[in-house]
């Protein structure tokens, strides 16, 4: 299965001493991206509860450190009980795995969701943005691991002769999540596009040519280590959210309940978002989500028996609130539960690109919960009061760097880089860049620096 898809985009390029052969590449990369600052800086990235509110909440960092675990689970059970992977040459490689797990959501800017959204508004004419484009720029351009001469013009470098933490393509290839390029110009109305910036078009091209070079021009390249950590992932936010709802008091079950019985319009947004979601896995007519359908989860998940009376239910209710082993005990229930669900079909041509999906029951059910929290915590108004700001400071941001005097305010590597640019929408990529790489906690104090708070003037950027 990785017969050639470990060699690195430039080879002999790393020093070796005699622990090398301990460690295969995939491991090798896998400590780059550990010990990169970028994934340093997802400790202050929001997850879904701003990190200043509790040391409790998952924060970018936690959750992509539990979506690597549960991928590498995954692996390790599909290895187990699929006959095509029970060898040593066809078992799907952890390290790997794991890696596509850990470094999923680099390209997060600061405040999610709402910050993606504002830095693709300000660069629709210039390429857009997009959090997984980003984390493949981070890993192929901008960590500060190799660089060759720019003179070189090594296929591999950009202009500037960057490559990144310089790692193997299947490694590239395992958090190529879309197999489009983001347009280079969109309207201002139209929605955020999911795929590669055109800039690393040829780097894609070089990743497909290396992981499966016999791939159709109509089929999509999407790897098996890429399939399971998106797996995982759904699998993390559908139950991990929950769990960090339930302890910071915003919801209880019978609130849940409540919420659900008592608004048609609440059970018809999460029956569109899921049946949407269902679509695009494949199926062509998903069963509408209905109101007894969601209380059922519900009911099954919190209180087993529906015959238990009112105070039992109650007392029930509580539990998930203020025992820690309660949660504890359904979060690794419902991981179990999904990641049991899991299913695997070989690529008969190209093992790199077999298949890994929930069984269409298990999505139904991580779909009703993603989408369920998604609408009553996320959408709720403390939330959404977070999620405004954030946009509104990211856009001020960016608006502040590109005016006439926003290189002046840059720190001096991103300056250089700034000056080095031969056109503007070089400029406004490498000014997006900057922004993007920002936490939560630097973005607010930058921001208050600019226009006006208690931070000094003193501190360099």
């Amino acid at each position: 299965m990785y017969s050639d898809s470990d060699s690195r985009r430039i080879d002999g390029t790393d020093g070796v001493g005699p622990h090398e052969v301990h460690r295969g590449a995939f491991r090798k990369d896998y400590a780059r991206l550990i010990h990169a600052p970028a994934f340093r800086r997802l400790q202050n990235k929001t997850q879904l509860f701003p990190g200043v509110e509790s040391d409790f909440f998952r924060n970018r960092l936690t959750h992509s450190l539990e979506v690597a675990q549960i991928a590498g689970g995954i692996a390790h059970v599909l290895n187990a009980t699929q006959p095509t992977l029970m060898s040593a040459a066809g078992a799907i490689d952890v390290d790997l795995v794991q890696f596509a797990g850990a470094a999923h959501d680099l390209g997060h800017p600061p405040f999610g969701h709402n910050g993606e959204k504002a830095l693709d508004d300000a660069m629709k004419e210039f390429g857009g943005f997009e959090g997984n484009a980003q984390t493949m720029r981070i890993l192929a351009r901008l960590e500060k691991k190799l660089q060759v001469s720019a003179a070189s013009q090594h296929e591999n470098a950009d202009r500037l002769g960057r490559l990144g933490l310089n790692l193997c393509y299947r490694s590239l290839a395992a958090v190529l999540k879309y197999d489009k390029a983001i347009p280079e110009r969109r309207g201002p109305a139209e929605a955020l596009a999911k795929g590669f910036y055109a800039s690393e078009a040829t780097l894609i091209a070089n990743i497909k040519k290396a992981v499966a070079p016999g791939l159709g021009p109509t089929e999509t390249f999407k790897t098996v280590e890429c399939q399971i950590m998106d797996v995982a992932d759904d699998i993390a936010y559908s139950t991990y959210d929950l769990e960090d709802t339930l302890k910071g008091g915003f919801l209880s079950p019978m609130q849940m309940l409540r919420e659900v019985e008592s608004s048609p319009a609440l059970v018809a947004a999460i029956n569109e978002d899921v049946v949407a979601a269902l679509k695009s896995e494949g199926e062509q007519q998903p069963e509408p989500v209905t109101e007894d359908e969601i209380v059922g989860v519900l009911n099954d998940m919190f209180f087993q028996d529906s015959d238990v009376g009112s105070v039992d239910r109650f007392a029930i209710d509580r539990q998930y609130v203020e025992d820690g082993y309660v949660r504890t005990a359904l979060t690794a229930w419902l991981v179990g539960e999904l990641m049991g669900a899991v299913e695997f079909q070989v690529h008969p041509d190209c093992p790199a690109l077999s298949s890994v999906r929930l069984r269409s029951d298990a999505r139904r059910l991580m779909e009703i919960l993603k989408h369920l929290t998604f609408h009553l915590v996320i959408r709720a108004p403390r939330l959404t009061v977070v999620q405004y700001r954030g946009y509104d400071l990211v856009k001020k941001l960016f608006e502040a760097l590109t005016t006439s005097k926003g290189r002046d305010l840059l720190p001096h590597d991103v300056r250089e880089l700034h000056d080095l640019c031969d056109s503007t929408l070089e400029r406004r990529r490498v000014v997006c860049d900057f922004i993007a790489g920002m936490t939560d906690r630097y973005a607010v104090e930058f921001y208050g620096r600019l226009y006006g708070g208690d931070q000094t003037i003193f501190k360099p950027f």
